[in-house]
C-alpha cells in the first residue's frame, strides 16, 4: 500500500469514533453521525479558487489556490467566515471532484493548494492529495487551520503538508473557552505548533520559477503563524510571542493581523464589540519584537 493510502486509511479509521481534533467527540462519522464540526462522512466544500488576499509569500503572481472546507471544530463568536464554519454553507463533493479542484487550481497557475479549515476533513484531504500527486500535482500543500489540532492526527499526516499555517487565537485557555467553546485551546495549540514545527521547520521563502515563466518570492516549506489581535488584550499576545520565541523558534514567521472586526455574535461580548485601536496593534507588534521575533509577514 502506498504510504499516503495508508495515511488516509488511518485518518478515516479515526473518524469511526472521531478523534481528528482535541474535542474527541467519539461519534461515528463514517456512519454519518456528526459532532461539534457538523460534518459527517462526506467531504463538504464551500468554494475554491485563486485567492489574492493571503500573505504575499503565498499569493506570488498567480494567487494561492484556496479550497474552503465547510464546518469547523471551533465555535468562535467573532468568526468572519461564520456562514461557512457555523452555518455550514457548502456542498458534498466526491473524492474525484476534490482531486479535480486541486488540479484545476494548479492548471490556473496557483502557487500552492491552500486547504482552509482542514482539521475535521483531513482524511478526505489526505486521500485527495495522494491521488492528485499521482496525476501530476507538484505545488506545495498549505494546511490553513484554527490551531486547535490533535497531535495524533498531525503525526499521521507528516510528509503530506509542506506549509503549516495555523492561527494562534489566544495565549491563554480562558478566552478559548469564552469565545471558541473549548476549555484547553492554549494547551492543545502549543502542542500542535511544536509538532508542526518539528515536521517542517521555520518557513523557507525562495526565489522560485513561477508557472508561466519568470520568478517570484514564495514560501515553499515551513511554519507560518497567524495571530489576530483582539481588543482589550483578549488574545494574550505577549504569551503567544514568548511561546514562539522561546519554545519554537525566534525565526518563526508570523503575521500579526490588525483586521479584527466584531462579526457574527461578537456584540454579545462588550470587550469584543469594537475594532482594535492603532495603539493596541502597535503594542502587539512590540510584544513580538520584545520576545525576539523578527520575521513578519506582509
Amino acid at each position: 500500500m502506498h504510504r499516503s493510502d495508508n495515511r488516509a486509511s488511518k485518518l478515516f479509521e479515526m473518524m469511526r469514533s472521531c478523534r481528528l481534533c482535541p474535542r474527541n467527540c467519539g461519534v461515528n462519522r463514517l456512519q454519518g453521525e456528526v459532532g461539534a464540526c457538523g460534518i459527517g462522512s462526506d467531504a463538504v466544500v464551500s468554494s475554491y479558487g485563486a485567492h489574492f488576499g493571503e500573505e504575499s509569500v503565498l499569493v506570488g503572481r498567480f494567487g494561492s489556490g484556496t479550497i474552503f472546507m465547510t464546518g469547523c471544530n471551533l465555535k468562535c463568536v467573532f468568526c468572519q467566515n461564520y456562514d461557512i464554519s457555523h452555518l455550514r454553507r457548502g456542498r458534498a463533493v466526491t473524492s474525484e471532484r476534490l482531486v479535480e479542484m486541486i488540479m484545476e487550481l494548479q492548471e490556473q497557475g496557483c502557487h500552492n493548494i491552500n486547504f482552509v479549515t482542514p482539521t475535521h476533513q483531513i482524511a478526505h484531504i489526505a486521500a485527495g492529495i495522494d491521488s492528485a500527486r499521482q496525476t501530476g500535482l507538484r505545488i506545495p500543500i498549505v494546511y490553513n487551520c484554527g490551531g486547535y489540532e490533535s497531535v495524533e492526527a498531525l503525526s499521521v499526516i507528516e510528509g503530506l503538508v509542506d506549509i503549516y499555517m495555523p492561527d494562534i487565537k489566544y495565549g491563554d485557555n480562558e478566552p478559548g473557552m469564552r469565545y471558541s467553546g473549548v476549555p484547553d485551546y492554549w494547551d492543545r495549540c502549543r502542542e500542535a505548533i511544536r509538532e508542526m514545527h518539528r515536521q517542517v521547520g521555520d518557513l523557507e521563502v525562495r526565489q522560485v520559477e513561477a508557472v508561466g515563466g519568470g520568478t517570484t518570492q514564495l514560501a515553499v516549506r515551513g511554519l507560518l503563524v497567524r495571530h489576530l489581535v483582539l481588543p482589550n488584550g483578549r488574545a494574550f499576545t505577549s504569551n503567544v510571542a514568548r511561546f514562539l520565541a522561546e519554545d519554537v523558534s525566534r525565526d518563526t514567521f508570523i503575521n500579526v493581523m490588525a483586521q479584527y472586526r466584531p462579526e457574527y455574535e461578537a456584540n454579545r461580548f462588550p470587550e469584543l464589540d469594537r475594532r482594535i485601536t492603532p495603539s493596541e496593534y502597535r503594542e502587539a507588534l512590540d510584544d513580538c519584537r520584545r520576545a525576539g521575533l523578527h520575521r513578519f509577514a506582509d
